[in-house]
């Protein structure tokens, strides 16, 4: 008998401790922020995607335009652009430019010299591989640097990529300007400096 007793009270704290613990389950999943089904739009051969969060204190918005390409070899990889409300906007700060792809051949490590540009003229930066992160490449977002390099992405309709002398490709402006300007809108910044 004193053991179907230890099985009931047993059974019977459980279920207390599961109705005690119901109502503050419910109470958290109210306060927590429901994300926002992310914003996406194209432009020609460019795409955005504005993906908002509701800290409950603010209204946080992370802005990215992205754009595919291959290689002469064929291997895909992206170019992307990415940066938040919170984060410094332009002109002080401007997006982070990466550049994404599965290919052993390019360079590694921090401060690679890097050439994006056309026939009209280049853009001379560095770039760092990401640690941990294998096939990416993200520029040292220095702003002068930032802003020539988004002012030719605008005015080319073609980029060329090397790092140290390497040829990574050649990627297509086509809808750069305007989802440059969808970015600035989303995030609220000015895009006058490079899509006047």
């Amino acid at each position: 008998m004193m053991q179907i007793f230890r099985v009931a009270g047993f059974a019977a704290l459980g279920a207390l401790a599961t109705l005690t613990t119901l109502p503050l389950s419910a109470a958290l999943a109210q306060s927590a922020p429901i994300p926002a089904a992310p914003k996406t739009e194209t432009f020609g051969m460019w795409s955005t995607t504005v993906d908002e969060i509701d800290t409950g204190e603010d209204l946080r918005k992370t802005c990215v335009a992205s754009t595919a390409f291959l290689d002469a070899s064929g291997a895909s990889g992206t170019l992307t652009l990415a940066i938040s409300n919170g984060d410094a906007l332009p002109p002080n700060g401007y997006p982070t430019v990466v550049i994404a792809m599965k290919n052993k051949d390019l360079p590694t490590g921090e401060n690679i010299p890097a050439v994006f540009g056309d026939s009209n003229g280049k853009v001379k930066a560095t770039i760092n591989a990401m640690a941990g992160a294998g096939g990416k490449w993200m520029l040292n977002n220095r702003p002068e640097i930032s802003l020539a390099l988004l002012r030719a992405m605008r005015r080319a309709s073609a980029l060329d990529v090397t790092f140290a002398d390497t040829p990574v490709a050649t990627v297509s402006m086509d809808g750069f300007t305007k989802a440059y300007r969808s970015l600035g809108v989303s995030c609220g910044f000015p895009t006058g400096d490079v899509a006047p």
